[in-house]
């Protein structure tokens, strides 16, 4: 190491020490240093090494140093040695930290607790547990008080924890109050908030920071009330709250939704002078936000002294999670220009909000920004949340492409993925994605099932997702409340409404969340005075309703023509709750009045509403107009849609079939043509059946089904039969131009048919039948089940695109109503 000093005619010159170094050792030092004697102990004497010390910058300074100190014969000193390990250890080098603690021939505990300490500021956990196990065995060397704080941080298992608990119960130093902060700490950790607080109540003098980190551990573990619980404690004993109790109050207030107890710890911090505190304003813009007060947050956040990326981050996320992305993005552009770097947390709440605004341009300068500084590869957070971008605004393909892209995809990478295809209505491609994710052993969590569920209620996958409930079963998951809900809904949607209802009442119903799930199943049965009723059930438990509940209690209510139930819900919406109708409310409302023949009321409310009428709402008349027969009003709903440049081929198809059933087959010919100039074509339609687990899936005429010649044969004898009892068979839901005996046949072939004599052929006499069908069913098909039902003596369940039908004894449960 004396070859790394360069000698001149002076003595020693430390050019390899930085400037601060340098200009310390020329300043305090002068010529004493650069006329080194032979004398050792008159040099070391003149250098004053302290100082040194606190020059060094970087490792080099350090070596220079410790090689002067080996030169000046200080280096076998203890106390010097153990500076140097901290030294090291600090500025990043803990390997040599490593070796200097090697060569210390007499360590004491201040040596050893150096080393534990350089291993865990370095994160370097497995050494440090190693180093203090080391210590623990020998004899020469006793740990003391401060040993143990800093090893209990790098403790990777509980049973580490739990063996250097037993060596401080063995030493004695439970009583001292920072090895026991530091036993809390790690207990809560790992989970076990029940030991840390046993611990916690045995302390013999507890300052603030142990009721932080009690309180903090009680939230970390999801024991947000009994965090409360200790807050009351502590304020009993006269402990005064500091920033970093309030600002984990404030966000324990959010978690609980306790905006009263949220504003009197807010009053607390401006009483106390707390409010200037960074950590804590950001803490209340955070529980604003989450209240959705933001007024409240703009006014914390503009009171702000000074303002550091979290504070950003905050009052961006505040209103992009409160559906206001254009002011978001406002805030992102001041941010920028006051030279504020963005993190991940920036752009994933950037990404959102380029989603919300549905701006292509927006999104592809949000994902340009993002590519121009490689974060999609170094960070797979920002990676999921430009997939979650595309696949929120529909470019699903691009989702995928960038979800391709990701160097490292971690299960939210996967979960993000799926959710994309589901919510696109892909739920065979999401499906696909989940048996992928499997392939790669990716565990699932419960992001996950929230994710597939929903992919297997919209194909009615029965069979699959009771597995999935198995799974959820095993990792008892079935009480979280996003799982069950998404159970509710698998079961609701998959005809097995009593299940649903049992689920319901088994998962906590604190928020809204199941009650919109199992109102929502109740209106698809069609069963509207009942998801009225569980309305009233849920306002008199003190839920809160949100925009959810009501659009499923409009659609419960369209679905069984309560027309004045569905204006009243309309109505405590807006003036009562104060919810602002979006498009979806207003679409549901024509609907309602559509379906009930009112279409001049439905025409006048969409000339009525505030906002602008999008496809959905023309559409929505659309449908009505081809129920009711009025090709007039039908004309008028079309004409917007084609000013629309609408590019959902059932509208199309909708106009397509007014024409066809009152026999003007030139208007066919004319909207068919304006589609496929479009590029649009028609969803054919295909209903399914699963038996034995396996899903049969019928076209119109499936004649590559093995059995297709005996369903044919079977269908003739129930027709003969149907006939004896009064069946006519519709021709007006034949929309072709051919003779009445094509026509017929054409009906017989029907899908839903197909796979109801497909049940009837492989199940047992008197079974019930379960039917998926991805259209709405036609008017005589739906007459056809019914007779069906009634000759067999079965039950058939059939679930449409709109809703369910349950036929029995040749009733439908929707009254001829849907």
């Amino acid at each position: 190491m004396f070859r790394l000093l360069p000698v001149c005619k002076d003595g020693i010159i430390f050019k390899h020490l930085s400037t601060s170094g340098r200009f310390l050792i020329r300043f305090f030092g002068g010529s004493r240093i650069c006329k080194l004697s032979n004398d050792a102990d008159q040099r070391s004497r003149e250098i004053n090494f302290e100082l040194l010390f606190k020059a060094c910058t970087k490792p080099e300074d350090a070596k220079c140093v410790h090689a002067l100190l080996i030169v000046a014969g200080r280096a076998q000193s203890t106390f010097v040695s153990t500076r140097l390990i901290n030294i090291y250890a600090y500025l990043g080098n803990v390997s040599l930290s490593r070796e200097t603690f090697d060569q210390v021939p007499n360590k004491d505990a201040y040596t050893w607790n150096s080393m534990l300490s350089g291993y865990v500021r370095n994160r370097c956990f497995s050494e440090a547990m190693k180093c203090a196990f080391e210590m623990l065995s020998r004899v020469d060397v006793r740990p003391d008080f401060h040993t143990f704080p800093s090893v209990l941080k790098a403790c990777y298992t509980l049973l580490d924890g739990e063996r250097l608990h037993c060596w401080v119960l063995k030493l004695g130093f439970e009583w001292d109050v920072f090895v026991a902060a530091s036993l809390l700490h790690m207990y809560c950790r790992f989970g076990f908030a029940g030991r840390a607080y046993t611990i916690f109540k045995d302390m013999p003098s507890r300052d603030t920071g142990c009721w932080n980190s009690m309180i903090s551990g009680f939230l970390q573990n999801g024991n947000a009330k009994e965090a409360l619980s200790i807050l009351d404690d502590m304020i009993l004993e006269g402990i005064c709250l500091d920033s970093v109790t309030a600002a984990t109050i404030l966000s324990i207030c959010a978690h609980l939704n306790d905006i009263i107890r949220g504003m009197l710890v807010h009053l607390y911090v401006i009483k106390y002078g707390l409010e200037y505190n960074l950590f804590v304003s950001n803490a209340l813009i955070n529980m604003y936000a989450k209240f959705q007060e933001l007024k409240c947050a703009q006014s914390v956040f503009d009171l702000m002294h000074v303002r550091d990326t979290v504070s950003w981050n905050s009052i961006i996320a505040a209103y992009e999670q409160n559906d206001h992305p254009h002011i978001a993005i406002k805030y992102f552009l001041q941010m920028q220009s006051n030279k504020i770097k963005p993190d991940s947390l920036t752009l994933v709440s950037l990404s959102s909000c380029a989603a919300q605004t549905r701006d292509l341009s927006c999104s592809k300068s949000v994902h340009g920004f993002i590519m121009r500084r490689c974060w999609v590869t170094k960070d797979t957070v920002i990676g999921n949340a430009v997939v979650d971008m595309y696949a929120k605004l529909g470019i699903i393909d691009s989702a995928h492409k960038v979800f391709e892209e990701l160097p490292c995809k971690d299960v939210i990478s996967w979960n993000t993925l799926i959710t994309g295809y589901a919510q696109n209505g892909f739920a065979s491609e999401a499906i696909e994605v989940y048996r992928m994710m499997k392939g790669r052993d990716v565990k699932p969590n419960k992001g996950t099932w929230v994710s597939i569920l929903p992919a297997y209620a919209h194909l009615g996958a029965l069979r699959d997702g009771m597995r999935i409930h198995g799974q959820v079963l095993k990792e008892n998951l079935e009480l979280e409340v996003f799982v069950g809900t998404c159970l509710i809904d698998l079961y609701g949607k998959c005809g097995r409404l009593s299940e649903a209802v049992t689920l319901f009442y088994q998962v906590p119903r604190e928020t809204s969340v199941p009650w919109n799930a199992i109102i929502s199943c109740h209106g698809l049965h069609g069963l509207g005075e009942t998801s009225l009723k569980l309305f009233g059930d849920m306002l008199e438990e003190g839920v809160k309703p949100d925009h959810v509940t009501f659009l499923s209690l409009l659609n419960a209510c369209s679905h069984a023509g309560l027309v004045d139930q569905g204006k009243w819900c309309f109505h405590v919406m807006q003036q009562e709750c104060g919810i602002r109708p979006t498009l979806k409310h207003y679409g549901c409302m024509v609907d309602m009045f559509g379906r009930a023949g009112l279409l001049e009321t439905a025409y006048s409310f969409i000339e009525s509403m505030p906002l602008r009428p999008d496809a959905s709402i023309w559409g929505a008349l659309l449908g009505a107009c081809r129920i009711h027969g009025n090709v007039e009003m039908g004309r008028k709903a079309s004409n917007r849609l084609i000013e629309m440049n609408s590019e959902d081929v059932g509208h199309y198809v909708l106009m397509s079939n007014l024409y066809a059933n009152f026999g003007r087959w030139e208007g066919v010919d004319e909207v068919r043509t304006l589609a496929r100039d479009r590029g649009l074509w028609k969803t054919p339609g295909w209903s399914s059946i699963e038996l034995d687990n396996r899903v049969e899936v019928f076209y119109m005429g499936s004649q590559h089904q093995p059995q297709y010649e005996e369903i044919q044969k079977e269908l003739a004898i129930l027709n003969a039969k149907m006939k004896g009892l009064g069946y006519t068979p519709d021709l007006r839901f034949v929309l072709q131009d051919v003779e009445d005996d094509e026509k017929e046949h054409v009906l017989s072939n029907h899908s839903e048919r197909l796979a109801i004599m497909f049940g009837i052929l492989n199940t047992p006499p008197k079974t019930c039948i379960r039917i998926y069908k991805n259209l709405r069913v036609c008017g005589d098909c739906h007459s056809v089940t019914k007779f069906i039902s009634k000759l067999t003596e079965r039950e058939i369940i059939v679930r449409d695109s709109n809703r369910f039908h349950h036929f029995k004894d040749g009733i439908c449960s929707c009254g001829d109503y849907w």
